[in-house]
């Protein structure tokens, strides 16, 4: 995928924007635009549109405007996908986007196997992730068959059984304008972290990566740079070029779930990811991506967490208000908020008990594909700080290292909001000086 060009009016509203940011505190916010999954832009140019009418009608306008826009920003991502690819992609009852025609069964019986082959559904795939100790089957339903009513069957047959649809999961944030590094940013010098990356394929050529060990693999469609993969891993582990990631030098291991397919992002597909990555004793993996609570994955993240594994993942930015998302609303995963500039949260930013850490996640740049460097905003560009700081102290998945990682990292927050442990910043802020600031660039 290549990034969405700037039109010269968003480099005029990001100026205006820019200006009333520096105003105070009700000041509008960069606009999370940009980012493309499976070939969908979404409606970003939309989100552009009412944000700009919003600075015309005044600043406190502009950030409710600003929040409602980028509450759906994801929804509508999704909902043109299916669009656009209907015979691939179908919804759950609730909406949620999922492979069409596809189910996963986590662990079947011989007997349950049997009785939904009987009815016409076939074995898709047999995946045994041995790392995690899980089966994982994939079931087709049968021809002229809804996926909801594949699911309900399966599960009325087998009432013991686990089943459910293969969700798909988009990462939660965007990239806005591109710029020209022009000054060095200080940092803590080369790493010899570890570290796994759940995402889109990584650019390993570009300035900021290129002295580092990656390693990728592809587990949807084939190996493909990804904007969001490339800005994640350049925040986790970027050194060169003038810029600095969390844990500079830190080898990556990158686990491509998209690898430019419709259907990438797949529940079975992060699953397969995380086995490799448990295969590779990688004891810290980001996962900056979003969507609902799924069987299959929560057995896979289960897993990694009792074995000791580290997921950072990113709380996504469906609003204060909206439904926790997952992975990182699951028990023992490390979830991560946004703050901007001045250290307040991101007004699109989840809220919740899900919020262990927060980082930087907005007025920053970020790696993006062919060498150049883009604003980005959102929980996405946060969770790779938590995971870059606390891969500097783990080096092998132990819950014992898990827990001194964590205690380390609130050594050294900044309590934000309310005393202690909040739902808004959770533990407090970390990595604030890992930021790079657009003012710091010359900007095409």
């Amino acid at each position: 995928m290549t990034p969405v060009p700037v039109p010269p009016a968003f480099r005029l509203l990001f100026a205006t924007l820019v200006a009333c940011a520096a105003a105070g505190p009700s000041s509008a916010q960069l606009p999370n635009v940009g980012q493309t999954v499976g070939g969908v832009v979404g409606q970003t140019q939309q989100t552009i549109g009412n944000v700009a009418t919003g600075v015309a009608s005044g600043v406190q306008d502009t950030t409710q405007r600003l929040r409602n826009d980028l509450r759906g920003v994801r929804a509508d991502r999704l909902t043109n996908l299916r669009r656009q690819h209907p015979d691939l992609i179908d919804i759950d009852r609730n909406g949620a986007a999922v492979i069409r025609s596809q189910v996963l069964a986590i662990a079947p019986s011989a007997e349950a196997l049997t009785a939904a082959q009987a009815h016409g559904f076939t074995v898709a795939e047999r995946s045994e992730q041995t790392a995690l100790g899980l089966n994982l089957v994939t079931l087709r339903a049968p021809n002229g068959m809804s996926t909801r009513r594949a699911v309900e069957m399966l599960r009325r047959l087998d009432p013991s059984g686990a089943y459910d649809y293969d969700h798909l999961y988009l990462g939660a944030g965007a990239g806005a304008v591109r710029a020209d590094f022009a000054s060095v940013q200080s940092g803590a010098g080369a790493s010899n972290a570890r570290i796994g990356l759940i995402d889109g394929g990584v650019d390993p050529h570009h300035p900021a990566l290129a002295s580092l060990s990656i390693r990728q693999r592809a587990f949807a469609g084939a190996e493909s740079a990804d904007p969001h993969g490339t800005a994640v891993a350049s925040l986790l582990a970027g050194d060169g070029a003038g810029f600095r990631g969390a844990a500079p030098g830190a080898s990556l291991y990158v686990a491509d779930v998209y690898g430019g397919s419709p259907t990438g992002g797949g529940a079975a597909a992060i699953v397969a990811a995380l086995n490799w990555l448990a295969e590779q004793r990688v004891a810290v993996i980001n996962i900056s991506l979003v969507g609902p609570s799924n069987r299959a994955l929560e057995a896979g993240v289960r897993a990694m967490v009792d074995r000791g594994f580290v997921i950072v993942a990113a709380v996504g930015n469906d609003g204060p208000s909206a439904p926790p998302l997952y992975p990182a609303s699951y028990p023992g995963v490390v979830g991560v908020t946004g703050v901007d500039a001045r250290n307040r949260a991101l007004p699109e930013a989840a809220r919740g008990a899900q919020v262990d850490w927060a980082a930087p996640g907005s007025d920053m740049l970020a790696a993006e594909p062919g060498g150049g460097f883009a604003g980005v905003r959102g929980t996405s560009f946060a969770a790779p700080i938590v995971a870059g700081l606390m891969a500097q102290s783990i080096s092998a998945p132990s819950p014992q290292a898990a827990t001194r990682a964590q205690t380390l990292l609130a050594g050294a927050a900044l309590d934000l909001g309310a005393h202690g442990r909040d739902p808004v910043f959770g533990q407090g802020l970390v990595g604030g000086d890992v930021r790079v600031a657009p003012a710091r660039v010359a900007r095409r």
